[in-house]
């Protein structure tokens, strides 16, 4: 097949002026690394000479979109944010859904030791929930931010004094018929699987101010079971991992909710760990509470995995093996290679 010649390629231009040389600086990444990937997405040229940078492609939409991811990162910098590369990952795919990377980045969950902010689009409509919501249920695949940001926001409000403390539970699930097993009292058997609460809040507040305020009783990390027959006044309060709830306890849970207070439930439907006969509690919770005044639901999708890219790689093989073995367990095949 013969080259067309670059006459017979409809090349559209545009040329972006950036004042500041920290900025134009952040923007290129070291050795250019962020340009070379913008270029390789969009498959366009880029071209960078002293304040100025010089867009072309075959297309006038895809320069009007590196265009405005272009401006959209230049608005981040200038706010104070660094960018790394998975940054401009996640900002390249925000400007193909037609989502601003700038407002996102600019809603600010809790300033202080240390700021954080939403990431992706669904991490702002879950904060913006939580804020908006005495219930907001988080659901998604791991590593999209559910816990943290809860926990961000529960800081939040402190700070702000909305609330008086900040509760953070979990189902026990796991440790079943184990814990007899372990060493100490209960709290200790089951501190295993409230570590994860704990990283989150150490990361956020520092383990000196952790300790104060446990030691107040400003912030408490206690298993499921200790919420029975409680009212949480005044309080921020967390369940983790609710895809380990039964029913049941869904219910008890949401209805130790007291005067001033906020929930927020998290949970992966695709790692539930209760025995294969029993239901989850977040499975049917929505159905249960579709149209109930103040409480949302938020629905995260690969998207919104902040971790490491290969993290979205798996999330979706997942999702694609379970569409195609719905009831894999059942299956004789995979009882013979159980044997």
């Amino acid at each position: 097949m013969p080259m067309k010649k670059i006459s017979d390629i409809s090349i559209s231009s545009a040329v972006i002026s950036i004042d500041d040389n920290e900025t134009m600086s952040a923007l290129l990444g070291n050795n250019d690394e962020y340009l070379d990937l913008i270029e390789e997405s969009f498959d366009a040229t880029i071209l960078v000479r002293g304040n100025e940078i010089t867009v072309n492609s075959r297309d006038k939409y895809i320069t009007r979109d590196i265009v405005t991811l272009i401006n959209e990162l230049s608005a981040v910098v200038m706010s104070g944010a660094r960018l790394s590369r998975d940054d401009i990952i996640r900002a390249i795919q925000m400007v193909g859904q037609k989502v601003s990377p700038s407002e996102v980045a600019g809603t600010n969950v809790l300033k202080g030791r240390k700021s954080i902010h939403p990431k992706t689009e669904g991490q702002r409509k879950y904060v913006e929930a939580i804020a908006n919501n005495t219930i907001t249920f988080g659901i998604g695949p791991a590593g999209t931010g559910k816990s943290y940001l809860a926990v961000a926001s529960a800081v939040a409000a402190l700070q702000a004094k909305k609330v008086q403390r900040i509760i953070l539970t979990r189902p026990a699930v796991e440790a079943g018929e184990h814990l007899g097993f372990l060493p100490g009292d209960l709290l200790a058997k089951v501190d295993p699987y409230l570590r994860p609460l704990y990283d989150a809040i150490f990361d956020i507040v520092g383990t000196d101010a952790f300790a104060r305020f446990q030691e107040r009783g400003v912030i408490e990390v206690a298993p499921l079971a200790y919420m029975r027959g409680r009212t949480l006044n005044d309080s921020f309060v967390i369940l983790d991992e609710a895809q380990n709830t039964s029913p049941e306890q869904m219910k008890m849970f949401l209805t130790r909710l007291g005067l001033g207070s906020t929930m927020v439930v998290t949970g992966d439907l695709t790692q539930v760990d209760l025995p294969s006969q029993k239901v989850s509690g977040l499975r049917i919770v929505r159905s249960i509470l579709d149209g109930v005044d103040s409480v949302a639901f938020c629905d995260f999708d690969r998207n919104d995995v902040i971790r490491h890219r290969v993290v979205q790689e798996i999330v979706d093989a997942y999702d694609k093996w379970d569409k195609d073995h719905p009831n894999p367990y059942e299956s004789d095949s995979y009882k013979d290679r159980a044997r």
